[in-house]
């Protein structure tokens, strides 16, 4: 399962007002792979996760947590920050090399609050004062977990037809098969 973020794109449910942001797990803007690994941990194994370790792999935009439940690896998850980093990924998936159970894929190295859309000095390289000060900002947002919101409970209610139902299946939920290989020499080979 691959997890694909776009941290700031607020939804409106009803009569929120602009003082309603609240955010998800984690210490950045990043993905929700936070939030994922612990919901997993505690509904597949019953394991209660408070705090996160991320130990760096190749570099500190490629990281790996995992959860350990008798001497065993049991969930393995992985941020891929970066197109070099998702490169690697891809080939290790290609190579059937590919341990994860879930990666997060953000196009920005150092993540979303790191990524071009955002100030930068006058040499044009990321501002680190200023990547430091909006992290401590976003930190600083509540953290809402999204199965406790209510607009998110009455859309699964109403609309969705309950969190169990086939509704929820068909539209929530994806498959994945493999892809022929084209002959078109426009294809790219990573």
């Amino acid at each position: 399962i691959f997890g694909v973020d776009f941290p700031f794109c607020f939804l409106r449910f009803g009569d929120l007002k602009e003082g309603d942001v609240v955010r998800h797990e984690g210490k950045r803007s990043d993905g929700y792979l936070e939030h994922i690994f612990k919901h997993a941990a505690k509904e597949l194994f019953g394991v209660d996760v408070k705090e996160i370790t991320y130990k760096a792999l190749k570099n500190k935009d490629f990281q790996e947590v995992t959860l350990e439940k008798d001497g065993e690896t049991v969930l393995r998850f992985a941020a891929a920050y970066g197109f070099r980093n998702i490169q690697n990924m891809v080939l290790k998936l290609k190579k059937g090399k590919f341990l994860y159970h879930f990666v997060e894929v953000l196009a920005c190295p150092g993540g979303c609050l790191n990524g071009k859309g955002q100030a930068q000095s006058e040499d044009g390289k990321p501002d680190r004062a200023l990547l430091a000060q909006m992290e401590e900002v976003y930190s600083a947002i509540p953290v809402r977990l999204p199965e406790s919101n209510l607009h998110v409970q009455r859309m699964y209610q109403d609309w969705l037809e309950g969190t169990g139902s086939r509704k929820v299946q068909d539209t929530l939920h994806t498959t994945y098969s493999a892809v022929s290989q084209s002959p078109s020499s426009l294809d790219i080979k990573w």
